[in-house]
């Protein structure tokens, strides 16, 4: 069996039940609008969120309508973030494929962003939960503060992993933590539960990031953007935090603030990148995601051995060990 399918499968029929909830909630009779969502829905991956939901409400107890609601509600304004992202980041392909900017333009996408995130609001209230609708409301604040906190780390001349942990706390690992948050609401465990579901959302969400974060170092179709990306984008990552603060080069220190202040050439950033590679810098980033991976193993070993515990421990070697 491979992973995916021990992953999905304590939940297969609910997560039928996902996606016909999730396809109906996106039809539209805008002709506009439902092209965009057309092209978004082309590009729909793995639905790694909506089953992390459904696993964690499984975990609990039987998955209700509204953990099917809060699955959709996170998964609409997950993608709303990220085609207003593109937007912001002025970038033209996401996972390989053309981003809705670059097919439609800044217009269109801004306006189908916030469709997605109004919708997404209207599931929030079908779960007729306080607790739920509170979650995706702050997630929505969460993910809009990363952005600017990662925007003015642009301009800072410290290269600090604090502040790169700050940043995937209120971006990546929020979304993963509200996720496991309102799945746990959803099916009305206590508040001992609700904050383990938490911790472990979060937990897998630094792994999910710090693993995006590497492929940036490595040149790969499959992983569907190009070497060097984020750096293009002024954003310096874990790996060459990490080299730059324990190498000291002034050289590399030099490429380093020409990132971030965006004039630095191809050249440069493929020197960076090399430096990272060869002093050390991915193998510290996978040694810290490693950490984070157990801390989350170590939480799910509290549990009773389980089909679910089982789908949920195949999650986390999925999300460190995915090539794409």
């Amino acid at each position: 069996m491979d992973s995916i399918t021990c992953i999905k499968k304590p939940i297969t029929t609910e997560l039928e039940d996902f996606r016909d909830l999730f396809d109906s909630s996106l039809s539209s009779s805008n002709a506009l609008l439902d092209s965009v969502i057309a092209y978004i829905r082309q590009r729909n991956g793995k639905m790694m969120r909506p089953i992390l939901v459904l696993l964690v409400a499984r975990l609990y107890g039987e998955i209700r309508p509204s953990t099917l609601h809060a699955a959709v509600s996170l998964e609409l304004l997950h993608t709303a973030s990220l085609v207003h992202d593109d937007v912001v980041d002025e970038s033209t392909e996401r996972r390989g494929q053309l981003s809705v900017n670059a097919v439609f333009n800044n217009k269109v996408s801004v306006l189908t962003g916030d469709y997605l995130l109004a919708t997404s609001l209207v599931h929030a209230g079908l779960t007729k939960s306080h607790d739920i609708i509170q979650v995706v409301s702050s997630l929505g604040q969460d993910l809009a503060e990363g952005e600017l906190l990662q925007l003015s780390n642009v301009s800072n001349h410290s290269f600090s992993e604090k502040v790169y942990f700050d940043v995937i706390r209120k971006k990546t690992a929020a979304l993963f933590a509200a996720c496991t948050k309102a799945a746990a609401y959803s099916v009305e465990v206590g508040e001992e539960d609700t904050e383990f579901a938490r911790l472990l959302g979060e937990y897998i969400g630094i792994c999910f990031q710090i693993k995006d974060d590497i492929f940036d170092y490595f040149d790969s179709k499959e992983i569907g953007k190009p070497t060097g990306n984020d750096m293009l984008e002024g954003k310096l990552t874990l790996p060459a935090l990490y080299v730059l603060n324990a190498t000291q080069d002034a050289r590399i220190r030099e490429i380093a603030f020409k990132i971030k202040e965006g004039t630095a050439s191809m050249e440069e950033i493929a020197c960076l990148i090399s430096f990272t590679k060869e002093n050390g810098g991915i193998e510290y980033a996978i040694q810290t995601m490693n950490a984070y991976k157990q801390k989350a193993l170590d939480l799910l070993s509290i549990l009773p051995d389980s089909e679910v515990r089982v789908a949920l421990e195949t999650y986390l070697d999925y999300v460190v060990d995915r090539e794409k």
